[in-house]
């Protein structure tokens, strides 16, 4: 049976005559006669009753439409879909993100990308380095979004995106909040509130202060840096913050300081080394550059 064959036969069902069927069709009347007719030899049983030069469905006729327009509309319902994916209209991201991001510019590039692409699903996961690269290995993740102070084995191709330089966090009525760049040394005797062991800038800014003979004192432990910046606006100590972290701390009585010597690393996107995105997948990584490009405009990351 072929597939014109059986849209014939479903107009003459709906509209109640070849005529009618041929005008829903947009062809002559002969073709849809002859449509039918073949539909009819195939089937193995009548479809019509010829009566006065019309033809009346028969009872199987009937039946069979049921499943004949079932059918159609659910090829209608993919062709539908094919178009949804061709103009990046359908499909389901997940993207596995570290902390700070979800909590910042990743919302604005999410609720940007669904103003344009309503239809696709999203789904953000907050995780750290070692769950990132886990999720990437094992593919359970379309992008990863994440920094590269430690990205060896990754098992994924890593494009960076913007450069960042930690910065010193601390109330501004602390006496750290001086002109210009704050020298690690300084910071000698300071309480930190920090993020918990095992995150790659802690673990980078524990190296840099054993370097130089400074054994710090921790305040406090958090893990995710909202709670860092939260708990030095309450004058629980200073912190060391990714740059991006500054965005949370509009309406707060808290400045942020550069260092010297700066402490540098890449955010950067994570994707399969061995399968390639899918159209609406690189459109959301289109989306993610673009946010990037906003906050290098405020001068958050270069």
């Amino acid at each position: 049976m072929k597939l014109r064959e059986l849209e014939a036969f479903d107009a003459f069902m709906r509209h109640g005559g070849t005529q009618k069927a041929a005008d829903a069709m947009g062809v002559g009347q002969p073709l849809v006669s002859r449509l039918l007719s073949a539909l009819e030899r195939q089937a193995g049983f009548a479809l019509f009753q010829r009566k006065r030069n019309r033809l009346v469905p028969t009872a199987e006729a009937v039946l069979f439409h049921d499943s004949v327009a079932a059918t159609l509309d659910q090829l209608r319902g993919l062709e539908q879909e094919a178009r949804d994916i061709a103009n990046l209209q359908r499909g389901n991201i997940v993207v596995a993100a570290q902390p700070i991001f979800c909590d910042t510019f990743l919302l604005d590039a999410v609720a940007t990308f669904k103003r344009a692409h309503p239809q696709v699903g999203i789904r953000i996961i907050d995780v750290g380095r070692e769950d990132l690269l886990a999720m990437m290995a094992e593919h359970r993740c379309h992008l990863g979004l994440g920094i590269t102070l430690d990205t060896v084995g990754s098992g994924a191709d890593v494009t960076p995106l913007a450069h960042c330089e930690a910065r010193c966090i601390m109330r501004a009525d602390h006496p750290l909040n001086t002109p210009g760049p704050i020298p690690l040394p300084r910071l000698r005797n300071e309480p930190f509130v920090e993020l918990a062991p095992g995150s790659p800038l802690r673990t980078r800014v524990d190296s840099l202060m054993q370097s130089i003979g400074i054994q710090r004192t921790i305040a406090a432990e958090m893990r995710h840096l909202r709670g860092v910046c939260g708990l030095v606006a309450r004058g629980t100590g200073i912190a060391l913050i990714d740059p991006i972290a500054e965005l949370l701390l509009d309406g707060t009585d808290v400045v942020s300081k550069p260092l010297i010597p700066s402490i540098g690393w890449e955010i950067a996107l994570f994707t399969s080394r061995n399968r390639a995105p899918a159209a609406v997948v690189a459109a959301f990584a289109d989306t993610l550059r673009a946010e990037i490009e906003t906050l290098q405009a405020r001068g958050l990351v270069s």
